[in-house]
């Protein structure tokens, strides 16, 4: 496993490196719909080409269950060029165009025994506002998530000095090894734990993500007076497990009520919570089933908190109206 983490790592930290400047150097072409009409953007293909490229080589047996493929770029020119300019920026060695698309399309295994998840931009819309986005992989085996990374190129050291410019991070938990924070440059900062005290929430930006009504009630039954924490992506569980939030709450929008969520969108940040000290179930208080397929059929929202807190939400999301 310390020879899976460290090129986890190693991976993730050079596809921050990479997304950090498409986003300062970003021209509007660069961002494109998907058939959801979700956004996808080059650094998206990027960061998956460059963390694709480094497991695939150092783990040419297990699986990678990532999020884009790259049909879309064998359809837009244009994007792919820009993709693989940025690519041969980081890459060891100038690669083709061509390459480029096989190393993305090497995220397209399949969920089995054992195989790696990836989400290469948890939070394209808070990557195109310049606010929070995570680079998210994790490893799974036998449904149990065994590491998780989080990228976090946007968020501060600590949530109260937002201000400052010491910001970019990275959490890192194994299972049995607890949660540890470094810097966007892989220095060791220090061992996470989640905090005791019931003091606010988080929840994400977008609406249609979550059931905000139900979130702030919930809130309300617990005593927490403070306003939610609203961000993009895997982010939340980064500060849930650092103690800068007691819970996060994500309950399917009304508008969807079949819903299910992506198993790269919560592998890495579950493990990170829990690692931390926390404790993730869905809205019913199931663990998370990673065997299902891309999509947790079997689970319904997300509900992570400091684990102290975590019968008192599930209680609160029954009796809730």
């Amino acid at each position: 496993m310390l020879q899976k983490k460290q090129i986890a790592i190693n991976a993730v930290l050079k596809a921050m490196r990479l997304c950090e400047q498409v986003q300062a150097e970003m021209v509007s072409t660069d961002a494109i719909q998907k058939v959801d009409r979700s956004p996808v953007t080059v650094a998206d293909f990027g960061s998956q080409a460059l963390i694709c490229k480094a497991i695939g080589d150092a783990f040419s047996d297990d699986p990678i269950v990532a999020e884009e493929s790259a049909q879309a770029l064998r359809e837009n020119p244009t994007l792919l060029e820009r993709v693989t300019s940025y690519v041969n920026c980081f890459a060891k060695e100038t690669v083709s165009a061509e390459t480029v698309c096989a190393w993305i399309d090497r995220g397209s295994g399949e969920v089995g025994q054992r195989f790696w998840t990836l989400d290469p931009i948890d939070g394209t819309k808070g990557f195109l506002r310049r606010d929070q986005y995570v680079i998210a992989l994790a490893y799974i085996v036998d449904g149990v998530v065994r590491l998780g990374v989080l990228g976090c190129p946007n968020l501060p050291y600590l949530l109260k000095d937002a201000d400052t410019e010491q910001r970019g991070c990275l959490f890192v938990a194994a299972y049995g090894e607890g949660t540890q924070l470094y810097t966007n440059t892989g220095d060791f900062l220090e061992q996470v734990h989640v905090s005791e005290e019931v003091h606010c929430f988080a929840e994400s930006v977008e609406s249609t993500h979550g059931d905000s009504d139900a979130h702030s009630k919930i809130a309300e039954a617990l005593g927490i007076t403070e306003s939610p924490v609203r961000m993009d992506s895997q982010a939340k569980y980064g500060i849930v497990s650092r103690g800068e939030a007691s819970l996060y709450i994500r309950l399917p929008n009304p508008a969807y009520p079949d819903y299910r969520e992506c198993i790269w969108d919560h592998a890495a940040g579950m493990i990170v919570v829990q690692e931390a000290g926390g404790t993730v179930t869905d809205a019913n208080g199931a663990p998370l089933n990673f065997l299902t397929g891309k999509r947790m059929h079997e689970n319904r929202g997300i509900v992570a908190t400091n684990g102290k807190l975590h019968q008192r939400v599930l209680k609160a999301l029954v009796s809730k109206p």
